[in-house]
Protein backbone atom coordinates (compact mmCIF):
# COMPACT_ATOMS: atom_id res chain seq x y z
CA UNK A 1 0.00 0.00 0.00
CA UNK A 2 1.44 3.42 -1.15
CA UNK A 3 2.11 5.84 1.66
CA UNK A 4 -0.64 7.95 -0.58
CA UNK A 5 -3.11 5.10 0.11
CA UNK A 6 -2.48 5.14 3.95
CA UNK A 7 -2.80 8.91 4.11
CA UNK A 8 -6.07 8.60 2.33
CA UNK A 9 -7.27 6.02 4.60
CA UNK A 10 -6.51 7.22 8.07
CA UNK A 11 -8.08 10.47 6.95
CA UNK A 12 -11.46 9.15 5.33
CA UNK A 13 -11.43 6.51 9.07
CA UNK A 14 -11.28 10.28 10.53
CA UNK A 15 -14.23 11.23 8.62
CA UNK A 16 -16.34 8.36 9.03
CA UNK A 17 -15.83 8.50 12.76
CA UNK A 18 -16.73 12.21 13.26
CA UNK A 19 -19.50 11.81 10.98
CA UNK A 20 -20.76 8.78 13.26
CA UNK A 21 -19.99 11.55 16.38
CA UNK A 22 -22.05 14.60 14.58
CA UNK A 23 -24.83 12.15 13.95
CA UNK A 24 -25.11 11.44 17.62
CA UNK A 25 -25.17 14.87 18.59
CA UNK A 26 -27.38 15.41 16.64
CA UNK A 27 -29.76 13.26 17.83
CA UNK A 28 -29.34 14.66 21.56
CA UNK A 29 -30.36 17.64 20.33
CA UNK A 30 -33.27 16.61 18.38
CA UNK A 31 -34.32 14.74 21.57
CA UNK A 32 -33.07 17.37 24.58
CA UNK A 33 -37.45 17.93 25.23
CA UNK A 34 -37.91 13.98 25.14
CA UNK A 35 -38.94 12.59 28.85
CA UNK A 36 -36.68 10.01 30.04
CA UNK A 37 -34.03 10.46 27.34
CA UNK A 38 -30.65 9.64 28.20
CA UNK A 39 -27.95 11.14 26.15
CA UNK A 40 -25.64 9.24 23.94
CA UNK A 41 -21.90 9.92 23.71
CA UNK A 42 -19.47 7.98 21.35
CA UNK A 43 -15.62 7.20 22.11
CA UNK A 44 -13.21 6.39 19.52
CA UNK A 45 -10.70 3.80 19.37
CA UNK A 46 -8.02 2.89 17.19
CA UNK A 47 -8.13 1.28 14.02
CA UNK A 48 -6.07 -1.70 13.49
CA UNK A 49 -5.74 -1.88 9.87
CA UNK A 50 -6.48 -4.53 7.39
CA UNK A 51 -4.26 -4.52 4.32
CA UNK A 52 -6.27 -6.21 1.96
CA UNK A 53 -9.34 -4.31 2.59
CA UNK A 54 -7.57 -1.11 2.12
CA UNK A 55 -7.01 0.49 5.54
CA UNK A 56 -3.74 2.19 6.94
CA UNK A 57 -2.71 0.99 10.66
CA UNK A 58 -3.39 3.94 12.73
CA UNK A 59 -7.06 4.57 11.94
CA UNK A 60 -9.92 5.46 14.16
CA UNK A 61 -12.88 3.78 14.51
CA UNK A 62 -16.35 5.01 16.47
CA UNK A 63 -16.57 2.92 19.17
CA UNK A 64 -19.90 1.25 20.80
CA UNK A 65 -22.21 3.72 21.65
CA UNK A 66 -22.98 4.66 25.60
CA UNK A 67 -25.73 5.91 27.66
CA UNK A 68 -24.97 9.06 29.55
CA UNK A 69 -25.99 7.66 33.69
CA UNK A 70 -26.27 11.13 34.92
CA UNK A 71 -29.12 11.94 36.56
CA UNK A 72 -31.81 13.22 34.56
CA UNK A 73 -33.27 16.49 34.84
CA UNK A 74 -36.82 16.79 37.19
CA UNK A 75 -38.54 19.43 35.48
CA UNK A 76 -42.32 21.04 37.19
CA UNK A 77 -45.17 20.61 35.29
CA UNK A 78 -47.93 19.44 37.23
CA UNK A 79 -50.41 19.16 33.64
CA UNK A 80 -48.18 16.92 32.22
CA UNK A 81 -49.20 13.31 31.51
CA UNK A 82 -45.97 11.61 33.21
CA UNK A 83 -45.86 13.71 36.40
CA UNK A 84 -46.19 12.43 39.57
CA UNK A 85 -48.38 13.58 42.59
CA UNK A 86 -45.90 16.37 43.03
CA UNK A 87 -46.17 17.64 39.71
CA UNK A 88 -42.56 16.89 38.63
CA UNK A 89 -41.51 14.48 35.75
CA UNK A 90 -37.92 13.68 34.65
CA UNK A 91 -36.94 15.24 31.64
CA UNK A 92 -33.80 14.42 29.34
CA UNK A 93 -30.08 14.77 30.52
CA UNK A 94 -28.60 16.92 27.54
CA UNK A 95 -27.03 19.88 28.26
CA UNK A 96 -27.34 21.99 25.02
CA UNK A 97 -24.67 24.40 25.80
CA UNK A 98 -22.51 20.74 25.63
CA UNK A 99 -23.59 19.36 22.51
CA UNK A 100 -23.35 22.61 20.61
CA UNK A 101 -19.88 22.30 22.11
CA UNK A 102 -19.21 18.76 21.26
CA UNK A 103 -20.45 19.41 17.57
CA UNK A 104 -18.15 22.80 16.60
CA UNK A 105 -15.12 20.01 17.72
CA UNK A 106 -16.37 17.37 15.71
CA UNK A 107 -17.67 19.69 12.91
CA UNK A 108 -13.88 20.94 13.20
CA UNK A 109 -12.02 17.66 13.24
CA UNK A 110 -14.14 16.42 10.50
CA UNK A 111 -13.38 19.73 8.38
CA UNK A 112 -8.79 19.30 9.26
CA UNK A 113 -9.45 15.20 8.25
CA UNK A 114 -11.49 16.64 4.73
CA UNK A 115 -8.35 19.34 4.04
CA UNK A 116 -5.69 16.24 4.91
CA UNK A 117 -7.61 13.97 2.18
CA UNK A 118 -7.69 17.11 -0.01
CA UNK A 119 -4.07 17.92 0.16
CA UNK A 120 -3.28 14.05 0.00
CA UNK A 121 -5.36 13.74 -3.60
CA UNK A 122 -3.64 16.91 -4.70
CA UNK A 123 -0.16 15.73 -3.95
CA UNK A 124 -1.13 12.19 -5.71
CA UNK A 125 -1.83 13.98 -8.99
CA UNK A 126 0.84 16.39 -9.17
CA UNK A 127 3.11 13.69 -8.78
CA UNK A 128 0.97 11.45 -11.97
CA UNK A 129 1.45 14.43 -13.58
CA UNK A 130 5.23 14.81 -12.74
CA UNK A 131 5.60 11.26 -13.89
CA UNK A 132 3.87 12.01 -16.86
CA UNK A 133 6.23 14.29 -18.08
Amino acid sequence: MSEFSNALSLSSSGLRAQAQRLRHVAENIANADTPGYRRKTVAFESARGDPDAGTAPGGVTAGAVRLDQGPLRQVYDPAHPLADATGHYDSSNVNLMIEMADAREAQRSYEANLRMFDQTRQMSQGLIELLRR
